[in-house]
């Protein structure tokens, strides 16, 4: 959507093809429906954000960065808001309003859209002549490709654009989710499974070295950990194959360890003559009681007042730095976004235009770049498309 306005504000006659119903199918599932727009970032920390070739996106973020994302939607009837970590959604908390500004937008610039799914690109001695739809052939000087990823395939991302781009010559990097649930060793997660922790602190382990703090909510789930810590921790691991991973949680962020055991000795003196298993009660939701225990070594029936010093230091390190082992990332069908796509190295990164095809451009996730979450891939998306969209529209 962003690339055919920018084509068609810049005055080329543009054709939309859009398979599903509606347009914005996977906008309009963004940040549970609110859709985070974008972020209210200067190009360095834009750039910052984007650990997989951020320096690809210079040019792009140079000339649209998270601050003429928020001019443009505002210009065109969406008032925002900014919140913490400087992400933005609309003062409306819907996705819906923005789908629909960008809809609306099309029908002014009078961009023809047509419902139908494109099955290939159609080329001439090294050049584009158009695409090939299951209803037609529409014949272009341009054409910007703008698929997404294979996360979430219900919305239309199924990878289609990265096979259409393979057949013209480009290459693909690896394909795995990213901003993604994470899988357990063992099954200590699925013991609590339906448990939300609020205001907890989460640290990653990358083979015993910590590259990874943040600070929110997660939760426990059949299969491991997700929500929104896991989700952005998720996007630092990405070398399984060769590193082993593992969580910490501080359960009780707000308390140093020796205020924890002020806590912790208040409570044992209250309970002093209750089974140790029946004793953290105030300490700790009731799905994670068990667990605890069992970590701790602690008999569950012995009596609070028999619990040793060095006992009670055990569960302090438990409270502090809850260990979870990582076996993995879930399937990329999971994923918000997806880490790989169309190498960097083939694609024109002031114009986005292929190196290969002469008037082929590509847009968004279709290319091998992701960021972290917090409204940074979406800005992906509007500046990779921005750019596209000028360009072809020079092209005619």
């Amino acid at each position: 959507m962003m690339a055919a306005i920018s084509a068609a504000e810049k005055g080329a006659s543009v054709t939309l093809l859009e398979p599903n119903e509606r347009l914005g199918k996977k906008l309009n599932i963004t940040g549970k429906g609110r859709c985070n727009v974008t972020n209210d970032a200067d190009l360095s920390t834009l750039l910052a954000n984007v650990p997989k070739n951020g320096k690809f996106l210079y040019s792009a973020f140079s000339r649209f960065d998270g601050r003429d994302a928020i001019a443009f939607f505002e210009g065109i009837g969406v008032p925002l808001k900014t919140e913490r970590g400087n992400r933005v959604f609309p003062v409306s908390d819907r996705a819906f309003d923005v789908s629909g500004a960008l809809e609306k937008r099309l029908k002014a610039l009078k961009v023809t859209m047509i419902r139908d799914r494109v099955v290939s690109l159609e080329t001439e001695e090294g050049t584009i002549t158009g695409a090939a739809g299951e209803k037609g052939f529409y014949a272009a000087d341009a054409v910007i490709l703008a698929t997404g990823g294979v996360s979430y395939p219900a919305t239309g991302s199924t990878g289609e654009g990265h096979r259409m781009a393979k057949e013209v010559g480009h290459t693909v990097t690896p394909l795995q989710g990213s901003l993604v649930p994470l899988r357990e060793k063992g099954n200590l997660c699925a013991r609590m499974q339906g448990l939300s922790l609020r205001n907890v602190s989460l640290t990653v382990f990358e083979s015993g070295k910590k590259i990874y703090t943040d600070f929110g909510e997660m939760l426990f789930t059949h299969f491991g950990v997700s929500g929104p810590l896991i989700l952005s921790a998720s996007s630092h691991m990405r070398r399984f194959e060769k590193k082993e991973y593992r969580l910490e949680i501080d359960l009780k962020p707000a308390l140093d360890e020796a205020a924890l055991d002020k806590r912790l000795l208040a409570d044992f003196t209250k309970y002093a003559n209750s089974d140790f298993v029946n004793s953290l009660n105030d300490l700790l939701p009731q799905k994670m009681i068990p667990v605890i225990v069992e970590l701790s070594g602690i008999e569950p029936r012995q009596k609070v007042h028999e619990i040793t010093r060095e006992q009670r230091k055990t569960l302090l390190g438990l409270f502090k730095h809850f260990p979870v082992e990582i076996a993995g990332l879930r399937p990329v069908t999971d994923a918000i976004i997806t880490s790989g796509g169309i190498k960097i190295s083939e694609i024109n990164p002031t114009t986005m235009e292929s190196k290969l095809v002469k008037g082929l451009y590509f847009a968004g996730e279709l290319i091998d770049v992701d960021a972290y979450t917090g409204g940074f891939n979406l800005q992906i998306a509007w500046a990779t498309g921005r750019a596209a969209g000028m360009a072809a529209a020079e092209q005619e």
